[in-house]
Order: C-alpha cells, then sequence, then structure tokens
C-alpha cells in the first residue's frame, strides 16, 4: 500500500510504540495515587509535560493533556469564552476544524454571537475583514493555523497582533503545523493553542491544548481534579509519554516536501486538475488539495485506493458530510467544485516513485472517465 493520508493520521514512530510498550508495562500506576507506584508514574508525565511545552516554548503549568485535538480545541473554546465577562461575540474562520465549529455551535445557543470569515481565493484570512469584525463586545478569536484540507497557513501572528490591539483573547488550531512549523513565537501572542499526538508520530487518543495560566477558564465539567480541574479522568499515561518521545523524534524536512509536491503538482495535466493552494509563503507543502473537473474526488478516491494508494476526500472528521470541504466552500467555489476536491498528504516516509505512481494512477482515471 501506498499512504498518503499523514495529513489525517501519522504512524507512529518506532520510538513511541517502544516507549508506549514500556511505559505501559512498567507505569502502570495511577499518576494522581500518592504512593511509590503513583510517583512513578507523576514523574513521567511531568517528564512528557515539560517535553512538550518546550517544543511549544510555553510555561509548561498551562499545558493540559486531553484525549484528542478536537477535545483540546472544544475544552479551550468553551472554558475561555464562558470565563470572560467582556462580551459575547466571537471571530472564527468558515474553514475551521469541525471541533471548533462544534463549540462555537454550543456556544450560539447559550446566547453568544458568531462572525465567521470567508477566505480569500487563495485560501487565507483577509486580515481589513477580521479587523473590521471586531466589535466591542467581541471576547475571543479562534483560528486555525494550518488548514488541513488545502495546507493554507494562515497569518496567525498578524492576527494576534490585532487581538491583542483590542484586548481581545486568541486560541490557534496547531494540530497540523505542531512540529512541521516554528510556533515558539506564538507562545507570548496566544492565550490557548491545541495540539495532536498523532499527527506527528504519536498515539490516537491523546492531545493537549495550551492555556495561558494568567487567563482564568471555566471548566467544561465543574467539579473535575484532574488537570488543574479542567479535563477529568485519569490520565493515559503511556500515550502521553509515547507523545512525548514522537515530539522529540518527529522530524519534517521541509525541503523535501517541497520536492514531493513538485513532483506530483508538475506532472498533472493542468487542464483536467486544478491544484488548490495558497501562496508559496502561506502554504505547507505536504498538503495538496486537488479538484479533477467533471469527477467527484470520492470516486477519485475510491479509484485510487483499487490500486492501493490511500488518500481522501478532505478531513477525515467530515467524512460524512455531502456538501464537500468547508475550505473550499469558504473560498467561493461552488458545490459541484467542493465535491470534486480531494486530498493528497504526505510525509517524512513517502518516497518519491510512490509520487509517480500515484501520478500515473490519476491520469489512468481519465482514460476510463
Amino acid at each position: 500500500m501506498i499512504y498518503l493520508d499523514y495529513a489525517a493520521t501519522t504512524p507512529m514512530t518506532e520510538g513511541a510504540i517502544e516507549a508506549y510498550s514500556e511505559a505501559a508495562r512498567k507505569l502502570s500506576g495511577n499518576p494522581s495515587s500518592l504512593h511509590d507506584m503513583g510517583g512513578r508514574a507523576s514523574a513521567a508525565v511531568r517528564w512528557a509535560r515539560k517535553v512538550i511545552a518546550n517544543k511549544l516554548g510555553v510555561d509548561e503549568d498551562g499545558m493540559i493533556f486531553t484525549g484528542s485535538g478536537t477535545e483540546g480545541n472544544i475544552l479551550a473554546i468553551l472554558s475561555i469564552a464562558r470565563e470572560v465577562h467582556r462580551g459575547k461575540h466571537i471571530i472564527s474562520c468558515l474553514a475551521e476544524h469541525t471541533s471548533v465549529h462544534a463549540a462555537l455551535n454550543t456556544l450560539e445557543r447559550e446566547g453568544f454571537e458568531i462572525t465567521k470569515l470567508p477566505l480569500t481565493k487563495e485560501g487565507i484570512i483577509d486580515l481589513d475583514s477580521l479587523e473590521k469584525a471586531i466589535r466591542p463586545d467581541t471576547t475571543l478569536i479562534t483560528i486555525q493555523h494550518v488548514n488541513s484540507e488545502i495546507g493554507s497557513i494562515q497569518p496567525v501572528k498578524a492576527i494576534a497582533e490585532l487581538a491583542k490591539n483590542f484586548g481581545i483573547l486568541i486560541h490557534v488550531d496547531c494540530v497540523q503545523s505542531f512540529c512541521k512549523l516554528d510556533v515558539t513565537g506564538l507562545s507570548g501572542q496566544v492565550d490557548a493553542i491545541t495540539i495532536s499526538a498523532h499527527k506527528v508520530g504519536g498515539p490516537k487518543g491523546c492531545g493537549a491544548v495550551y492555556i495561558n495560566p494568567r487567563v482564568r477558564a471555566t471548566p467544561v465539567f465543574p467539579g473535575v481534579t484532574h488537570e488543574k480541574g479542567l479535563r477529568g479522568g485519569t490520565l493515559d499515561t503511556p500515550s502521553i509519554v509515547a507523545m512525548a518521545v514522537a515530539v522529540e523524534e518527529f522530524v519534517y524536512n521541509i525541503g523535501y516536501q517541497w520536492q514531493l509536491r513538485q513532483d506530483l503538482i508538475e506532472s498533472l495535466d493542468k487542464r483536467l486538475f486544478q491544484v488548490i493552494e495558497a501562496p508559496f509563503e502561506n502554504q505547507l507543502p505536504n498538503i495538496c488539495g486537488i479538484c479533477m473537473g467533471g469527477v467527484e474526488g470520492q470516486y477519485v478516491m475510491l479509484k485510487l485506493n483499487g490500486e492501493g494508494i490511500c488518500i481522501s476526500t478532505g478531513s477525515a472528521c467530515d467524512i460524512n458530510s455531502a456538501s464537500g470541504t468547508k475550505a473550499i466552500l469558504a473560498m467561493g467555489k461552488s458545490l459541484t467544485e467542493a465535491r470534486q476536491f480531494f486530498r493528497i498528504s504526505f510525509g517524512s516516509e513517502t518516497k518519491r516513485e510512490e509520487i509517480a505512481k500515484v501520478n500515473e494512477a490519476l491520469h489512468n482515471i481519465i482514460n476510463i472517465v
């Protein structure tokens, strides 16, 4: 099989697998327990918290372990928005991850007003439009750093600076950018950051959210005691340790990723394939969004799957949606174009000869249709 769905999930690194197995065998105590076995598990969690916080460039006291990036987004947005009493207006984007929309829909039912900005034709949030959307009662801006469907990089530093100028809190979904782009520069500018283990070679079912210790947050489930009262449940020590090891091991060679992208795009027939991408400086190279004229993305995905090639039609969290991808629609494209969308995403283990096979398979589809 040729695996080209790294934006959905990455294979675990060997070190992460070994660390998980070792922790499962030797760190069976509850990290909240006061006996020695609990103490050893607690020490391992503290080490992992420090490793991940250092990679983010944030205060480890603000790191909260979660069960996923989805949970992290929901926890951060609900916790911050419900605590701040400046107002009940939130700004986000139409192309955000499903979990962000889920949190915003919940807040809307609680009386919040949500402004969801479109993307430009280049897949970027327009800063002037964002500034015009700010109101005296705007309390939070929540923005995805890298779009999971087309790989466009949003100007989060400029957005964070704008937010601070108006005294607005900002949450950034860094699930796709963590360990691929340097996010340490965000640490002093944003109030919350979400990341996920399985996007960087760690285990599924583990993630983390950073909430600046200076920011007050209301627990989604009041009365719990773990993770400073923000997230209940016994910590999954093996997954947390494995996540930290994966973060240490994960390699993202951006030059090689650009080479793979170039190999893929240059061989496509421009009359039949349209690459949906941002300008070079705003593009993460390993996520390639493509539309094939007159052919639904799901058909392309199924035909390639029959050839032993794994791609997707967008975010795995939207797999049951019949409306196409949010990013394409947010860019002003039609529903027909959105349904023609498919995504190819590669990683460190992807080989150039695999890209050549994908190109051949894509052009074979042309002969069929």
